[in-house]
Protein backbone atom coordinates (compact mmCIF):
# COMPACT_ATOMS: atom_id res chain seq x y z
CA UNK A 1 0.00 0.00 0.00
CA UNK A 2 1.59 3.42 -0.53
CA UNK A 3 3.04 5.44 1.99
CA UNK A 4 0.02 8.27 1.44
CA UNK A 5 -1.84 5.18 3.07
CA UNK A 6 0.25 4.85 6.21
CA UNK A 7 0.22 8.66 6.87
CA UNK A 8 -3.66 8.15 6.53
CA UNK A 9 -3.95 5.56 9.71
CA UNK A 10 -1.52 7.20 11.76
CA UNK A 11 -3.87 8.08 15.05
CA UNK A 12 -3.22 4.10 15.48
CA UNK A 13 -0.79 3.99 18.30
CA UNK A 14 0.93 0.93 19.63
CA UNK A 15 0.44 -3.12 19.06
CA UNK A 16 -2.31 -2.37 21.15
CA UNK A 17 -4.82 -1.09 18.65
CA UNK A 18 -8.20 -3.30 18.74
CA UNK A 19 -9.32 -5.53 15.60
CA UNK A 20 -11.34 -4.62 12.75
CA UNK A 21 -14.23 -7.36 12.20
CA UNK A 22 -15.83 -8.15 9.10
CA UNK A 23 -18.80 -10.66 8.82
CA UNK A 24 -18.68 -12.61 5.45
CA UNK A 25 -22.06 -13.09 5.37
CA UNK A 26 -22.02 -16.23 2.36
CA UNK A 27 -18.79 -17.47 4.07
CA UNK A 28 -20.38 -17.92 7.82
CA UNK A 29 -17.18 -16.24 8.89
CA UNK A 30 -15.63 -13.36 10.61
CA UNK A 31 -12.55 -11.79 8.65
CA UNK A 32 -10.33 -10.46 11.70
CA UNK A 33 -8.24 -7.91 10.38
CA UNK A 34 -5.22 -5.93 12.11
CA UNK A 35 -5.36 -2.06 11.59
CA UNK A 36 -1.77 -2.08 12.31
CA UNK A 37 -0.37 -3.79 9.05
CA UNK A 38 -3.80 -4.14 7.49
CA UNK A 39 -3.94 -8.14 6.83
CA UNK A 40 -6.51 -10.76 7.71
CA UNK A 41 -5.24 -12.01 10.12
CA UNK A 42 -7.27 -14.68 11.09
CA UNK A 43 -10.66 -16.03 10.15
CA UNK A 44 -14.13 -17.16 13.47
CA UNK A 45 -16.23 -19.46 12.21
CA UNK A 46 -19.83 -18.36 13.02
CA UNK A 47 -22.89 -19.68 11.88
CA UNK A 48 -24.53 -19.54 8.82
CA UNK A 49 -25.24 -15.78 6.94
CA UNK A 50 -23.97 -13.36 9.52
CA UNK A 51 -24.99 -9.79 8.02
CA UNK A 52 -25.34 -7.64 11.34
CA UNK A 53 -23.25 -7.08 14.74
CA UNK A 54 -23.58 -4.94 17.89
CA UNK A 55 -21.66 -4.39 21.38
CA UNK A 56 -23.03 -5.08 24.10
CA UNK A 57 -23.32 -2.39 26.94
CA UNK A 58 -20.91 -3.39 29.13
CA UNK A 59 -18.25 -3.04 26.07
CA UNK A 60 -16.82 -6.40 26.68
CA UNK A 61 -18.70 -8.23 23.62
CA UNK A 62 -19.56 -7.69 20.50
CA UNK A 63 -22.67 -9.68 19.10
CA UNK A 64 -22.88 -11.10 15.51
CA UNK A 65 -26.27 -11.97 14.03
CA UNK A 66 -26.34 -15.32 12.09
CA UNK A 67 -29.50 -15.25 10.61
CA UNK A 68 -29.70 -19.06 8.95
CA UNK A 69 -27.98 -20.22 11.82
CA UNK A 70 -30.84 -19.41 14.53
CA UNK A 71 -27.79 -17.60 17.09
CA UNK A 72 -25.54 -14.93 18.51
CA UNK A 73 -21.67 -15.19 18.69
CA UNK A 74 -20.40 -13.40 21.21
CA UNK A 75 -16.62 -12.03 20.50
CA UNK A 76 -13.89 -9.95 22.48
CA UNK A 77 -13.71 -7.11 20.38
CA UNK A 78 -10.34 -6.59 22.17
CA UNK A 79 -8.85 -10.30 22.01
CA UNK A 80 -11.04 -11.62 18.44
CA UNK A 81 -11.47 -14.51 20.62
CA UNK A 82 -15.55 -16.40 20.54
CA UNK A 83 -16.64 -15.98 24.06
CA UNK A 84 -19.62 -17.86 23.41
CA UNK A 85 -22.52 -19.17 21.21
CA UNK A 86 -26.04 -17.99 22.24
CA UNK A 87 -28.46 -20.64 20.31
CA UNK A 88 -32.59 -20.66 19.75
CA UNK A 89 -32.45 -17.04 18.20
CA UNK A 90 -34.94 -17.05 15.63
CA UNK A 91 -33.16 -15.53 12.28
CA UNK A 92 -31.73 -12.95 14.03
CA UNK A 93 -30.67 -10.23 10.87
CA UNK A 94 -30.25 -6.40 12.63
CA UNK A 95 -29.80 -5.92 15.87
CA UNK A 96 -29.89 -3.00 18.21
CA UNK A 97 -29.54 -2.10 22.23
CA UNK A 98 -31.54 0.83 23.62
CA UNK A 99 -29.36 3.81 24.30
CA UNK A 100 -30.76 2.62 28.31
CA UNK A 101 -28.99 -0.40 27.51
CA UNK A 102 -32.59 -2.35 29.13
CA UNK A 103 -33.66 -3.65 25.73
CA UNK A 104 -32.37 -5.65 22.98
CA UNK A 105 -34.62 -5.54 19.59
CA UNK A 106 -33.91 -7.77 16.93
CA UNK A 107 -34.81 -7.99 13.22
CA UNK A 108 -36.47 -11.48 12.05
CA UNK A 109 -35.46 -10.61 8.00
CA UNK A 110 -36.53 -13.83 6.67
CA UNK A 111 -39.46 -14.94 9.11
CA UNK A 112 -41.18 -11.58 8.97
CA UNK A 113 -41.10 -10.58 12.43
CA UNK A 114 -39.48 -8.48 15.64
CA UNK A 115 -37.99 -9.79 18.77
CA UNK A 116 -37.91 -7.57 21.92
CA UNK A 117 -36.02 -8.78 24.70
CA UNK A 118 -35.20 -7.87 28.38
CA UNK A 119 -31.65 -7.28 28.71
CA UNK A 120 -30.34 -7.65 32.23
CA UNK A 121 -26.71 -6.53 31.97
CA UNK A 122 -25.52 -10.49 30.76
CA UNK A 123 -28.61 -12.13 28.86
CA UNK A 124 -31.74 -11.59 26.83
CA UNK A 125 -35.01 -12.94 28.09
CA UNK A 126 -37.85 -12.29 25.08
CA UNK A 127 -40.59 -10.35 26.09
CA UNK A 128 -42.71 -10.54 22.89
CA UNK A 129 -42.09 -11.60 19.09
CA UNK A 130 -44.54 -9.28 16.79
CA UNK A 131 -45.22 -9.72 13.26
CA UNK A 132 -44.85 -7.08 11.04
CA UNK A 133 -44.66 -6.91 7.60
CA UNK A 134 -42.30 -8.43 4.51
CA UNK A 135 -38.75 -8.99 5.45
CA UNK A 136 -38.11 -6.54 8.56
CA UNK A 137 -34.71 -5.27 7.57
CA UNK A 138 -33.04 -2.59 9.76
CA UNK A 139 -33.52 -0.79 13.74
CA UNK A 140 -32.92 2.31 14.61
CA UNK A 141 -34.15 3.08 18.47
CA UNK A 142 -34.89 6.80 19.32
CA UNK A 143 -32.92 8.52 22.37
CA UNK A 144 -35.43 8.45 25.05
CA UNK A 145 -35.62 4.60 24.46
CA UNK A 146 -39.14 4.49 24.61
CA UNK A 147 -39.82 3.41 20.51
CA UNK A 148 -38.07 1.22 17.88
CA UNK A 149 -38.34 2.17 14.25
CA UNK A 150 -38.11 -0.83 11.59
CA UNK A 151 -37.83 -0.75 7.74
CA UNK A 152 -39.62 -3.64 5.91
CA UNK A 153 -37.56 -4.10 3.19
CA UNK A 154 -39.81 -5.80 0.84
CA UNK A 155 -43.44 -4.30 1.89
CA UNK A 156 -41.62 -1.18 1.58
CA UNK A 157 -42.78 0.13 4.92
CA UNK A 158 -41.49 1.75 8.38
CA UNK A 159 -43.06 0.71 11.46
CA UNK A 160 -43.26 1.82 15.06
CA UNK A 161 -43.01 -0.70 17.89
CA UNK A 162 -43.47 0.95 21.22
CA UNK A 163 -40.85 -0.79 23.83
CA UNK A 164 -42.85 -0.76 27.02
CA UNK A 165 -45.67 -2.36 25.33
CA UNK A 166 -44.06 -4.57 22.53
CA UNK A 167 -47.08 -2.28 20.19
CA UNK A 168 -46.76 -1.77 17.19
CA UNK A 169 -48.02 1.63 17.40
CA UNK A 170 -48.20 2.54 13.77
CA UNK A 171 -46.84 1.58 10.24
CA UNK A 172 -46.23 4.33 6.99
CA UNK A 173 -45.36 3.17 3.24
CA UNK A 174 -42.31 3.89 1.83
CA UNK A 175 -40.12 4.07 -1.31
CA UNK A 176 -38.79 1.12 -2.97
CA UNK A 177 -36.65 -1.56 -0.88
CA UNK A 178 -36.27 0.53 2.62
CA UNK A 179 -32.94 -0.60 4.41
CA UNK A 180 -31.21 1.28 6.76
CA UNK A 181 -32.46 4.05 9.48
CA UNK A 182 -30.83 6.97 11.08
CA UNK A 183 -32.15 9.39 13.52
CA UNK A 184 -31.26 12.88 13.92
CA UNK A 185 -30.05 14.20 16.81
CA UNK A 186 -33.13 16.29 18.17
CA UNK A 187 -35.44 13.04 17.69
CA UNK A 188 -37.31 14.58 15.04
CA UNK A 189 -36.56 12.74 11.54
CA UNK A 190 -35.19 9.28 10.61
CA UNK A 191 -33.19 8.82 7.55
CA UNK A 192 -34.12 5.61 5.82
CA UNK A 193 -32.00 4.08 2.46
CA UNK A 194 -34.26 3.10 -0.16
CA UNK A 195 -32.26 0.31 -1.71
CA UNK A 196 -34.71 -0.18 -4.48
CA UNK A 197 -34.61 3.72 -5.67
CA UNK A 198 -31.56 6.34 -5.18
CA UNK A 199 -32.54 8.36 -2.44
CA UNK A 200 -32.62 8.92 1.26
CA UNK A 201 -36.45 9.18 2.57
CA UNK A 202 -36.57 11.80 5.16
CA UNK A 203 -39.48 11.06 7.66
CA UNK A 204 -40.69 13.54 10.88
CA UNK A 205 -41.80 11.21 13.76
CA UNK A 206 -42.11 14.00 16.11
CA UNK A 207 -46.15 13.68 15.95
CA UNK A 208 -48.55 10.68 16.75
CA UNK A 209 -47.31 9.10 13.03
CA UNK A 210 -45.00 9.48 10.56
CA UNK A 211 -44.97 11.87 7.93
CA UNK A 212 -42.47 11.88 4.71
CA UNK A 213 -40.99 15.39 5.23
CA UNK A 214 -37.98 15.03 2.48
CA UNK A 215 -36.63 13.00 -0.45
CA UNK A 216 -32.89 13.64 -0.69
CA UNK A 217 -30.96 12.38 -4.16
CA UNK A 218 -28.05 10.56 -2.98
CA UNK A 219 -27.40 7.51 -5.98
CA UNK A 220 -28.54 4.36 -6.73
CA UNK A 221 -29.44 1.97 -4.17
CA UNK A 222 -29.00 4.10 -1.00
CA UNK A 223 -28.50 1.62 2.04
CA UNK A 224 -26.58 2.05 4.85
CA UNK A 225 -26.05 4.45 7.28
CA UNK A 226 -22.90 5.28 9.72
CA UNK A 227 -22.44 8.72 11.88
CA UNK A 228 -19.11 10.73 10.55
CA UNK A 229 -18.26 11.69 13.81
CA UNK A 230 -18.96 15.34 14.22
CA UNK A 231 -22.71 15.47 15.66
CA UNK A 232 -24.00 17.04 12.69
CA UNK A 233 -23.21 14.52 9.30
CA UNK A 234 -23.82 10.95 8.25
CA UNK A 235 -22.54 9.15 5.63
CA UNK A 236 -24.88 6.44 2.75
CA UNK A 237 -23.87 3.98 0.79
CA UNK A 238 -25.16 3.80 -2.57
CA UNK A 239 -24.57 -0.12 -3.62
CA UNK A 240 -25.81 0.30 -7.08
CA UNK A 241 -24.12 3.35 -7.61
CA UNK A 242 -20.81 2.52 -6.32
CA UNK A 243 -20.81 6.02 -4.38
CA UNK A 244 -20.49 7.20 -0.41
CA UNK A 245 -22.79 10.34 -0.18
CA UNK A 246 -22.48 12.57 3.12
CA UNK A 247 -25.53 14.28 4.74
CA UNK A 248 -25.83 17.49 7.22
CA UNK A 249 -28.60 16.05 9.43
CA UNK A 250 -29.26 20.00 10.17
CA UNK A 251 -29.97 20.79 6.44
CA UNK A 252 -31.08 17.67 4.96
CA UNK A 253 -28.87 17.88 2.15
CA UNK A 254 -26.12 16.13 0.83
CA UNK A 255 -23.01 18.06 0.84
CA UNK A 256 -20.22 15.20 -0.76
CA UNK A 257 -20.51 12.19 -3.09
CA UNK A 258 -16.86 10.38 -3.84
CA UNK A 259 -16.47 6.67 -5.09
CA UNK A 260 -16.34 3.32 -3.45
CA UNK A 261 -16.16 0.07 -5.33
CA UNK A 262 -17.70 -3.20 -5.79
CA UNK A 263 -21.42 -2.52 -4.18
CA UNK A 264 -20.45 -0.59 -1.03
CA UNK A 265 -22.54 -2.42 2.25
CA UNK A 266 -21.92 -1.09 5.51
CA UNK A 267 -19.24 1.44 6.96
CA UNK A 268 -17.12 2.34 9.70
CA UNK A 269 -15.53 5.36 10.31
CA UNK A 270 -11.81 4.93 12.61
CA UNK A 271 -11.43 6.93 15.33
CA UNK A 272 -9.39 10.34 14.81
CA UNK A 273 -11.64 10.68 11.56
CA UNK A 274 -9.01 10.33 9.07
CA UNK A 275 -10.09 7.01 7.76
CA UNK A 276 -13.24 5.18 6.23
CA UNK A 277 -13.63 1.54 6.16
CA UNK A 278 -16.24 0.27 3.73
CA UNK A 279 -17.41 -3.66 2.98
CA UNK A 280 -17.12 -4.19 -1.23
CA UNK A 281 -19.88 -7.07 -1.00
CA UNK A 282 -19.70 -7.81 -4.64
CA UNK A 283 -15.60 -7.40 -4.49
CA UNK A 284 -15.02 -9.68 -1.61
CA UNK A 285 -13.00 -7.00 -0.07
CA UNK A 286 -13.01 -4.22 2.66
CA UNK A 287 -12.01 -0.61 0.99
CA UNK A 288 -9.75 1.63 2.87
CA UNK A 289 -10.78 5.42 2.01
CA UNK A 290 -8.59 8.34 3.03
CA UNK A 291 -11.39 10.67 4.16
CA UNK A 292 -9.69 13.80 3.78
CA UNK A 293 -8.70 12.99 -0.22
CA UNK A 294 -11.77 11.13 -0.68
CA UNK A 295 -9.25 8.32 -2.58
CA UNK A 296 -9.18 4.87 -2.31
CA UNK A 297 -5.79 3.81 -0.58
CA UNK A 298 -5.98 0.27 0.11
CA UNK A 299 -7.85 -2.59 0.45
CA UNK A 300 -8.08 -5.85 2.32
CA UNK A 301 -9.09 -9.37 0.86
CA UNK A 302 -11.80 -11.08 2.94
CA UNK A 303 -14.62 -14.07 2.57
CA UNK A 304 -17.66 -13.80 -0.08
CA UNK A 305 -19.76 -10.76 0.19
CA UNK A 306 -18.86 -8.89 3.20
CA UNK A 307 -21.43 -7.01 4.94
CA UNK A 308 -21.37 -5.76 8.56
CA UNK A 309 -18.03 -4.32 9.26
CA UNK A 310 -17.23 -2.40 12.52
CA UNK A 311 -14.18 -2.35 15.45
CA UNK A 312 -14.16 -1.06 18.78
CA UNK A 313 -12.06 1.94 17.95
CA UNK A 314 -14.42 3.88 16.15
CA UNK A 315 -15.62 7.77 15.89
CA UNK A 316 -18.09 9.06 18.17
CA UNK A 317 -21.67 7.81 16.91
Amino acid sequence: MPAAFFAAVSFAEGAGAPPIFVLNSLDGSVSVVDPLNWKEVKRLPTGKEPHHLYMTPDEKSVIVANALADSLTFIDPRTAEIQRTVRGVLDPYHLRFSPDMKWLVIAGNRLNHVDIYRWDGKEAQLAKRIATAKTPSHIWIDGKSTTAFVSMQDSDELVALDLASQALTWRVKTGPMPADVFGTPDGKNLLVGMTGGDSVEVYDVSGKEAKLAKKIKTGAGAHAFRAVGDGRHVYVTNRVANTIGKIDLQTLALVDTFPAPGGPDCIEVLAGGKLLLVTSRWAKKLTLIDIETKKIVGQVKVGKSPHGVWTLAHAPR
